[in-house]
């Protein structure tokens, strides 16, 4: 019996037998997509590698997605639904604070269910990342809480790894980034004419900064593969590649990684919540190294 639950909100973008499997407890974040002039709404719970596929075609074709955050009401129904079943000890992981205010609804939520479940010793911190970095941060906890940790250990043990977790993202169209106002209207219409590729890292504060411009996915795949020389691998190590429909440069950033450094990184499809920012082509890879983040 483990000494406490995981739970987190569903921009961990770990699919669902792996949360079947982890035995976490997850919050969807609902979207919606404008098709002819009507909007609909889907909830992040795809079950299919098709699923993911389909919604990137979609934006690829023009269809405008939006996103929202895990409001307080869903933190709350999460919570409750939790303590009903008797869960007293939890550790709740949100997505970066940089990004999303959803660590204070997190917050709030726990005091509020605190009213009819005084008993509960529920902690919840936000991991200053995302999509793969946010579940390797995720992994990480349910493999300390498997090994008889408790939240509290586990919560010191992250909120000390998460610094230590480096990103590096490729877009395929900066229009998707004008869109979350990351860069203005004229540098993406131009940049996107000249086929430049932003490198984007998180900051220290958890927010999305353009670091590097460089010319042509090749470059820019070489750069980032670069970038790995300036770090050491963590006691925690681990990494991840993640493409928004892009398997075949997200393979090419495997191998690339594999044989400079003897590593294999797994490759995933990013879910829609984060992927709707980036937009359809995107690949970035996450590790956990000893050094913290530099910008």
């Amino acid at each position: 019996m483990n000494n406490f639950e995981i739970s987190t909100d569903s921009t961990c973008d770990l699919y669902i037998d792996e949360v079947e499997k982890l035995g976490i407890y997850v919050g969807r974040l609902n979207f919606t997509m404008e098709k002819g002039g009507q909007l609909e709404e889907y909830i992040d719970n795809f079950k299919t590698k098709e699923e993911y596929i389909n919604f990137y075609e979609q934006l690829k074709c023009g269809v405008i997605a939006k996103t929202s955050i895990l409001n307080l009401q869903a933190h709350i129904d999460l919570f409750t639904s939790m303590a009903k079943s008797g869960i007293v000890n939890a550790l709740h992981i949100s997505q970066s604070k940089g990004l999303s205010p959803t660590i204070e609804n997190a917050q709030k939520a726990i005091e509020i269910v605190k009213v009819e479940y005084p008993n509960i010793n529920y902690l919840a911190l936000e991991c200053n990342s995302t999509t793969v970095g946010e579940g390797m941060l995720v992994r990480l906890a349910c493999k300390l809480r498997d090994e008889g940790k408790t939240n509290k250990e586990v919560y010191d043990i992250i909120q000390t790894e998460k610094n230590h977790l480096q990103h590096f993202v490729v877009v395929d169209d900066l229009m998707y980034l004008k869109r979350g106002g990351r860069i203005s209207g004229p540098k993406a219409l131009i940049g996107t004419m000249l086929n430049v590729k932003p490198i984007i890292q998180f900051t220290k504060e958890g927010k999305l900064e353009i670091t590097k411009r460089v010319n042509g996915t090749n470059k820019a795949l070489r750069t980032i593969v670069e970038e790995f020389k300036n770090f050491t691998k963590s006691k925690y190590f681990d990494i991840q590649i993640v493409h928004t429909n892009n398997e075949a440069t997200a393979n090419r950033l495997a191998d690339m990684l594999e044989a400079e450094y003897g590593i294999k990184p797994q490759v995933r499809i990013m879910g829609p919540i984060i992927g709707t920012h980036l937009g359809p082509g995107a690949v970035a890879y996450a590790f956990l190294s000893n050094e913290d983040r530099p910008y």
